[in-house]
């Protein structure tokens, strides 16, 4: 298989020698996949949902016989790419690969040219992680209560990168800071490369980052990291605790990564999709490069994934109210 980049734009071939068979799915239309297929990622390249995209692209391309397109149309939020989705023909051959800023877009978005909840069918949820609290190991911070201390020393001064307004990793700082009683400016950026090289050279605060971006560059020791988001510690990162375990009651966040499609797409598409994705990230060797991105693998169908996205879209928008979340 070769893989060819040009301008964020990465065309996955299906592999002529590929061990499984097409698969197409019978619909009014005809067979499916038909042509092509494009994925967008609402995010620039090198971030979380694009690195794990293109781990299942690999298997799931050869699988359906066709080639899968991943193009990354990053910025507002993830509301450009997400939206070029929502206004696609529902036939299967236009794929969303977000993360969990999906169901924070109408807290962040209100007025946003797509609804979440109903202009988009979930697929497959692609796996989970933590989000990372990251500092420079320069700044001298050994816990999160070190960096909560200095950040409530400087009132209002104190500085947090993330990958875009609405984005998963703005919506898991502000639970952190709401938890923690500190306020601070948010400093956003189209995606976590970027985000992350400014934590690293002092420019901004800390950011509380996906866990696939930080992890080389913690392993590194270009990063320090103080606390993991999610409930429980991390297999990737054993050593951090997390930050209920910092003291931080309700400050956990969860990061998953997934696939969705219009909403009007036929059901056999979608259901057809799901298997098929299903089967390739257990294709050999795919669950290993997850877990060295810090990758969770999740199990939920299309219909579960829906209905979870509801309830966080509810949730989030009760957290943007209470801590005052301001766009900045």
């Amino acid at each position: 298989m070769t893989m060819t980049r040009r301008r964020g734009l990465t065309v996955i071939a299906a592999g002529l020698a590929a061990p499984f068979l097409p698969v197409r799915a019978t619909t009014e239309a005809g067979a499916w996949p038909a042509h092509t297929i494009t994925a967008i990622v609402p995010l620039s390249a090198g971030s979380t949902i694009d690195v794990v995209a293109r781990i299942v692209f690999d298997p799931l391309s050869r699988q359906l016989g066709q080639t899968i397109i991943c193009e990354n149309r990053a910025g507002a939020g993830g509301t450009i790419g997400a939206g070029l989705v929502a206004r696609a023909a529902p036939d299967g051959h236009t794929l969303l690969i977000n993360s969990s800023q999906h169901s924070v877009t109408p807290a962040a978005y209100p007025h946003a040219a797509f609804d979440v909840a109903r202009d988009f069918a979930a697929v497959a949820c692609l796996g989970s992680s933590p989000t990372v609290t990251v500092v420079s190991p320069a700044r001298g911070f050994k816990t999160l209560a070190d960096l909560v201390a200095a950040a409530k020393a400087k009132p209002g001064g104190f500085t947090y990168a993330t990958a875009g307004v609405g984005s998963a990793t703005h919506l898991s700082t502000e639970r952190l800071r709401h938890a923690a009683g500190f306020a601070g400016v948010h400093v956003p950026f189209r995606g976590m490369p970027e985000a992350l090289t400014e934590v690293m050279t002092g420019r901004v605060d800390f950011s509380c980052s996906s866990i696939a971006a930080s992890l080389p560059l913690i392993r590194q020791g270009q990063l320090r990291a103080l606390a993991v988001s999610t409930p429980q510690r991390t297999p990737a990162l054993p050593q951090v605790p997390t930050t209920i375990e910092a003291g931080y009651a309700e400050s956990d966040y969860t990061f998953w990564t997934g696939m969705f499609v219009p909403a009007k797409t036929p059901r056999d598409i979608v259901d057809r999709l799901h298997t098929e994705t299903m089967r390739a990230l257990h294709a050999p060797g795919v669950q290993e490069k997850l877990k060295q991105q810090g990758i969770d693998p999740v199990q939920i169908s299309p219909v579960e994934f829906d209905a979870q996205i509801k309830r966080e879209i509810a949730s989030i928008q009760v957290l943007w109210k209470a801590a005052d979340i301001r766009l900045n």
